[in-house]
């Protein structure tokens, strides 16, 4: 029997299924819809993960004339019920906004009146209906010709072809959120909110002509307005158990595919990079790079995994938050980096318009877009969030980081040569010229503790945007835990630093000496005792409000 090919940049399921493309079977999530029946049905993944196969998966299935043919041997089929009173039934309308992207609102809407004037032209035949008047076929005939309101395009679309068929209409929106993003990016955000808002109000919202509508897209833009009004839409988001199956590949359907193509060996290889993200309660690969590695490995000697996921479009929105990013962000993102968890609040329902109003919505973007997954909650609600697996560990090391050091790192100079050169003076100088640009002492709490904390922080994140630099935080050394240990291997040397709070300027000296004294009671050096470094520094800093003391052991 003739191998199935991997379906590479395949989004058409008819296409899919007549071509003898290898296909992951996902057609349980049409009994699923049909059961959980609801009048709008939004669904949030990131790129990438099936929604655009999905959606031409429900298209195929409803729409009246299909090829029933092409479900034959798919899990649904055994639904013999369920497919006799709907496959096949339905007159639908399927669009995808995801080629939207005007640079201004004029040749967004270009482009828009082009996508219902395409899907207008598939029902040309209403212009023999017997059961539309000739206003009817006209309106639609102006919409195949681009002309009329673009706002009223979907509710007169679905009404002509109710009335045609008798029979309700299903509506199939994909990537309704990418005008909103470019919009945003190009300046006239309101303009196709707007748009986007009436569009859908028309065509969706208490719409008599329409038996259901579902809506995919990587963020839920609830607040924009789009979908107020609407009956309960029912949202289904990366966190949500229900149809939590339907985007991305099992483990199980992973193993499937390699044994397949013969390619088992390569399993441990395919887990690490492309596994690790979890929608609802199960654990799934990223589609796009499990089928174009498979490929890969049928078709090339080169059987190093690759970057498919972070290299198949443009990552400028994640690099665009980046740049309201502090020293605190920038810390925490070389926790991920090193394989640990951060907890953070996440906010399901971003506008585009907030996204760079606060630093927090950074967390909430990198983890409804696929950067970030989440390895559980708190009690308070936060989220434990992680890098999914080493592809986008390799993209955190050579985007973001690239990022970090080129726009942070060029500024602290001055503080990196004064460790060289060991010059306390000047290490002493830039902290506090750093300090007096970037922070409010009003920042550490109202602890010794807290503050104490703060500082710490502040200062780790300075000391980790150099290269070539090791920062570890508060690792077991000697007797105790030392607050900062830095190595430098290009000069062979260590840097222990303790941190302490001091609660008056006049005592900054005093503190900063204790902190020195306990570096040497509690034998911090022992952490270096089975490493090659013989050359290991000791400093003591205390801070006070925008103020530090540096001291060393002379």
């Amino acid at each position: 029997m003739k191998e199935k090919r991997p379906p590479v940049g395949i989004d058409s399921f008819e296409k899919l299924r007549t071509g003898d493309f290898y296909y992951v079977d996902k057609s349980g999530m049409i009994k699923e819809l049909l059961e959980n029946w609801g009048e709008v049905n939004l669904f949030t993944r990131p790129r990438r993960f099936g929604k655009s196969l999905n959606m031409s998966m429900l298209k195929s299935f409803f729409e009246i004339g299909t090829d029933k043919s092409i479900f034959d041997g798919l899990t649904i089929s055994k639904e013999t019920s369920l497919c006799e009173e709907h496959m096949g039934q339905y007159p639908v309308i399927s669009i995808t906004l995801k080629q939207v992207k005007g640079k201004n609102f004029e040749a967004a809407k270009v482009q828009m009146w082009n996508l219902i004037r395409a899907e207008a032209e598939r029902f040309d035949y209403l212009q023999d209906s017997a059961k539309l008047n000739s206003r009817d076929k006209s309106n639609m005939m102006k919409l195949s010709k681009g002309i009329g309101s673009l706002e009223e395009s979907l509710h007169l679309m679905s009404r002509l072809l109710c009335k045609h068929y008798e029979q309700k209409v299903i509506i199939l929106i994909d990537e309704y959120d990418v005008p909103l993003q470019n919009a945003e990016t190009n300046s006239y955000y309101k303009d196709m909110t707007d748009l986007l808002s009436q569009m859908f109000g028309y065509g969706m919202k208490s719409n008599d002509s329409m038996f259901f509508a579902v809506v995919t897209g990587c963020l839920r833009v609830v607040k924009e307005s789009i979908f107020t009004g609407f009956n309960n839409p029912k949202v289904h988001t990366i966190v949500d158990d229900q149809y939590d199956e339907w985007f991305g590949f099992s483990d199980a359907e992973v193993q499937d595919m390699l044994n397949y193509y013969g390619l088992n060996e390569y399993y441990a290889a395919t887990k690490e990079w492309y596994d690790g993200y979890r929608f609802g309660a199960v654990n799934v690969y990223c589609p796009w790079d499990v089928i174009n590695w498979c490929e890969q490995l049928r078709r090339s000697q080169d059987h190093m995994p690759q970057n498919f996921w972070a290299n198949s479009s443009s990552n400028d929105m994640v690099l665009r938050f980046i740049e309201i990013a502090d020293d605190t962000t920038r810390a925490e993102m070389e926790e991920l980096s090193e394989g640990k968890s951060i907890d953070k609040s996440i906010v399901m329902e971003l506008t585009y318009a907030e996204i760079n109003q606060d630093i927090d919505n950074l967390w909430s973007v990198l983890f409804t877009t696929g950067y970030l997954t989440y390895r559980g909650r708190n009690e308070d609600g936060s989220w434990k969030l992680i890098i999914p697996n080493r592809e986008i560990h390799e993209l955190f090391d050579r985007q973001i980081k690239i990022w970090f050091y080129s726009h942070i790192e060029g500024g602290l100079q001055p503080l990196y040569q004064a460790f060289d050169a060991h010059n306390i003076e000047e290490v002493e100088k830039n902290i506090n010229a750093c300090m007096i640009d970037s922070i409010s002492f009003m920042d550490g709490g109202n602890t010794d503790e807290s503050r104490e904390t703060f500082y710490h922080g502040l200062l780790l994140g300075i000391l980790r945007a150099r290269r070539g630099w090791r920062v570890k935080s508060n690792r077991e050394a000697g007797n105790g835990r030392a607050d900062i240990i830095l190595i430098d291997r290009i000069r062979q040397c260590g840097h222990i630093i303790e941190v302490k709070y001091a609660r008056s300027s006049r005592s900054l000296k005093k503190r900063a000496t204790t902190g020195l004294n306990q570096i040497d009671n509690t034998c911090y050096d022992e952490y270096f005792s089975d490493s090659d470094i013989q050359t290991i520094y000791h400093y003591g800093i205390a801070f006070h409000q925008k103020k530090c003391k540096v001291v060393d052991a002379g």
